[in-house]
């Protein structure tokens, strides 16, 4: 599939951020982290006992011993369908069970078989396919290897440590763990701030390293607002992976944010290998790079012996059980495949969502909707969706409307519809705890709120006031949840109205970190230290399921803040409070191809940023810029200065308005990309590395002129958004111009076709009803186009019948062949029939008008 590069021209201007890192943890002032992240290399304290070991076709069980504490676990090591192998730890008889992740996998991985080719006392190895892991007794490590080349270890670093679960020591003993409440007094009971963290189980962090001898760089980890490639740690602060509310957060920072994936990739030209470590808790992770100065070359020495390179990871979290899964690869499209085939794909999300979406915090009342939309219109701009914040509810209380401001919902969703737009509000899972209001009270009478530590409600601090927070652990708090998207519940909403989950990390004002206590319990008696970073996702999930209850035809749009591993199962992210700050911009496509490594490809940023009044040159090079991401939303803060891009000079309508265009043009190729990611588990955007290791051949999307790999020096002026076909590509667009994705469904493709070097291109395109879940039941089509030989075919890729009125109007050739007097179209409606063609020698285009064809319908156009 061809893929779009873009690179914006960045200036970095200066900004002032406003957030307070003293109000969030770093690894020395959080217990765990600080103790986990003391053990230094060494040879590691933990043995396997290989004597009585439980073999099936699928895994491995045998029983893990810490030698220095006597402490016992078992476990397992089996083989996942598609190149993958999980280990699994947990205690042999625990004083409490220990929590598993519930949402993050897509059903329970498929077992593939394994077989024993190698045992002794002190090792075994076991096969799958070209894989093999081996097992070793004493010390404990697990090596991975893909052929005959180890590609990873397992404890090679002597850094894995389980603190198994036992009671509080009193005052008066003198034992083991005595001493180390004295030597970490945060073991026990914590404090941060004005905040107290009781502790009623104790400690109970988990903590293991694994080592990628030959990787060059690691990628993963997201969210952060980081660049792509992972940085060394050693001597600052480990990445932190805590769902958090950090407005106008820092850059080029390892500080944990709204979103917590725990996968790493780690790559080399010769291999990239994988790691999920699927844990819901806080969580630390080091990164060490030996191809980094400041790294000991021990690191490798501990791992082969040799000299060559080596990254390692160091995975700490407070709770949980370890449920680890090593990727094998060996590409790095493998990997993220294998990634995909655990915690799933995004399901493909209606046409309209991938168009431009216009947001503020807030738009004023009803009829500031409605003349937005209007002067959109009055500009020849496009827009396909309006968004409400907080401010459209009745005092802050989700499911209903400002009865003043908002007084006629369904007016407004009806205006909005007419002219081919749709809605989307805000719903929280912060629910105000106000007497009389349904919502509270129905939570209240039903036991639905999540509690304290001693089994009271638990009461914080968000936008309405005092707060109390569902919980959806609880089977009967989904189905209540779910069942308020109805429209006889959530009156003036309608198939066209759809959801965006914010502050669900879950924010709490007056909370320590400004979240909820991790003493505070959830169903099935879980402390929230434990499920943290999994709370947005069970909130998407009940969001999910209320609307496809609610329009069982259409597909769910929810936009979430709040993000876990598996959450691109139910909906999109964005990047949070970003600045108004040429730096915040050239961030978000780091942040957003991290995303996109980790499963989460529905991403984009604030355009413009969401802090802050930006200057009119960072405005158009970031609606320039937000073309290439896959969510397109303008949002602003309440206290900014209304920015609708229509409110500009004609020069800056302009350059927007071409930007916006050619966002639309686009829309089939994004359409295109997240049905292949929905069968393949591919990104629909990805880093250079990933899909092309060595340089290729690309045109200007403008000019058609040709780049070769290497550097260029480009000159760039503010009317040129730089971006490229890459050669060998044929992508298929709508170039007329339209006020909403809606009334394009039946406009005609125009194909450009970009040669590569042998004068081949080829592409794809889907085509269904934009809305429905009718393609999953074969409603579509799924073409391949093909250049070579001078001939351009188009073919069904699967054997399925969609009816459309779409057709070609246009075929595009950059570098056609020399000497072309004509072409001729072939198909079975309209027989053999002779095209007009036309040579532009400035850019060096072929294009071929009016070909007039179905695109159902295959056909072939041979130049002569």
């Amino acid at each position: 599939m061809a893929l779009l590069r873009f690179i914006p021209v960045l200036y970095v201007a200066s900004c002032t951020l406003a957030v307070v890192k003293e109000n969030f943890k770093s690894c020395e002032q959080s217990s765990f982290c600080r103790r986990l992240r003391g053990f230094k290399p060494e040879i590691s304290h933990y043995e396997l006992d290989l004597s009585d070991i439980q073999l099936t076709d699928n895994a491995v069980e045998t029983k893990l011993t810490n030698f220095e504490d006597n402490s016992h676990f078992k476990i397992s090591l089996s083989a996942v369908h598609g190149d993958i192998f999980r280990i699994q730890v947990d205690e042999l008889m625990g004083l409490y069970p220990r929590y598993r992740p519930q949402y993050a996998l897509n059903g329970e991985p498929q077992a593939a078989k394994l077989s024993v080719v190698d045992k002794s006392k002190d090792h075994i190895t076991l096969q799958y396919s070209d894989n093999k892991a081996t097992l070793h007794a004493k010390p404990f490590k697990v090596e991975f290897f893909k052929g005959d080349s180890l590609v990873a270890v397992l404890n090679s670093r002597g850094l894995f440590h389980f603190e198994h679960y036992r009671t509080k020591p009193s005052e008066n003993e003198n034992n083991e763990v005595e001493q180390q409440k004295k030597e970490d007094p945060g073991a026990w009971e914590e404090n941060f701030k004005s905040h107290h963290d009781s502790k009623p189980k104790g400690p109970s962090g988990v903590a293991v390293d694994i080592t990628f001898p030959g990787a060059m760089r690691a990628y993963g980890l997201p969210e952060h607002a980081d660049k792509l490639p992972l940085r060394s740690t050693n001597g600052g602060e480990p990445y932190r992976l805590y769902n958090l509310d950090v407005f106008e957060y820092e850059i080029d920072s390892t500080m944990a944010i709204y979103g917590a994936v725990p996968v790493i990739y780690a790559h080399s030209p010769k291999h990239t290998v994988g790691f999920f470590w699927h844990n819901a808790a806080e969580t630390w992770v080091d990164i060490t790079n030996s191809k980094d100065g400041n790294v000991m070359s021990s690191l490798v020495n501990l791992v082969s012996g040799t000299q060559e390179h080596s990254v390692s990871a160091h995975f700490m979290s407070e709770s949980g059980v370890m449920d680890m899964f090593v990727l094998m690869g060996p590409k790095p499209r493998d990997v993220v495949k294998q990634y995909a085939s655990l915690t799933g794909v995004a399901p493909l999300p209606q046409y309209f969502t991938l168009a431009y979406h216009q947001c503020r915090w807030n738009y004023n009342d009803q009829d500031d909707v409605t003349n937005v939309v209007a002067h959109f219109d009055i500009n020849n701009m496009p827009v396909d969706i309006m968004w409400l914040d907080i401010e459209y509810t009745d005092g802050k209380k989700y499911f209903t409307w400002d009865p003043v401001k908002f007084s006629n919902p369904e007016q407004m969703v009806n205006n909005l519809t007419s002219t081919g737009r749709k809605l989307v509000v805000i719903i929280d899972p912060h629910i105000k705890r106000e007497a009389g209001y349904f919502l509270h009270e129905d939570s209240l009478a039903n036991d639905y709120y999540v509690k304290n530590k001693d089994g009271s409600v638990y009461e914080g601090w968000c936008w309405p006031g005092s707060s109390s927070y569902l919980d959806f652990y609880n089977p009967k708090v989904v189905d209540y949840y779910k069942g308020l998207y109805a429209f006889d519940k959530f009156k003036g909403t309608s198939d066209d109205v759809y959801i965006w989950n914010d502050m669900n990390e879950p924010s709490v004002f007056n909370g320590p970190e400004i979240t909820m206590p991790k003493d505070c319990i959830h169903h099935g008696g879980w402390e929230h230290r434990d499920v943290h970073n999994e709370y947005a996702l069970t909130h998407t999930v009940g969001t999910f399921k209320g609307l496809t209850e609610r329009s069982p035809t259409r597909r769910p749009f929810i936009l979430t803040r709040g993000h876990f591993a598996g959450s691109q199962r139910f909906a999109a992210v964005w990047t949070g409070d970003n600045a108004a700050d040429w730096s915040h911009l050239a961030i978000s496509y780091a942040m957003c191809a991290s995303e996109a490594l980790g499963g989460i490809s529905f991403c984009g940023a604030d355009i413009g940023g969401f802090f802050g009044n930006p200057d009119v040159e960072l405005l158009q090079r970031w609606y320039q810029a937000a073309v290439w991401l896959p969510f397109m939303r303008a949002h602003a803060h309440i206290d900014t200065r209304r920015r609708e891009p229509y409110l500009f000079s004609e020069d800056v309508k302009n350059r927007i308005r071409i930007a916006l265009r050619l966002r639309y043009a686009h829309l089939p190729l994004w359409y295109t990309l997240f049905f292949e990611h929905e069968i393949t588990g591919e990104p629909v955007i990805r880093p250079l590395f990933y899909e092309f290791p060595e340089d290729s051949e690309w045109y200007d999307i403008e000019d058609f002129k040709i780049y070769n790999g290497g550097s260029h020096n480009i000159p760039v002026s503010l009317d040129k958004i730089l971006a490229f076909y890459r050669g060998g590509s044929i992508i298929a667009r709508k170039d007329r111009p339209r006020r909403a994705s809606s009334l394009m469904h039946n406009d005609p493709f125009t194909l450009y076709v970009a040669l590569d070097n042998k004068q081949t291109a080829s592409g794809t395109l889907f085509v269904d009803d934009h809305a429905s879940f009718e393609y999953r039941s074969k409603k579509y089509l799924y073409l391949h186009f093909k250049y070579a030989d001078n001939t351009l075919t188009s073919n069904l890729i699967d054997k399925t019948d969609y009816p459309t009125k779409e057709w070609v109007e246009r075929v595009v050739i950059f570098k056609p062949p020399p000497g072309v007097k004509g072409a001729k179209l072939t198909s079975k409606t309209l027989g053999s029939v002779d095209l007009e063609t036309s040579y532009t020698s400035e850019n060096k285009a072929l294009v071929i008008r009016k070909p007039g064809v179905n695109i159902r319908e295959p056909f072939s156009i041979k130049l002569y």
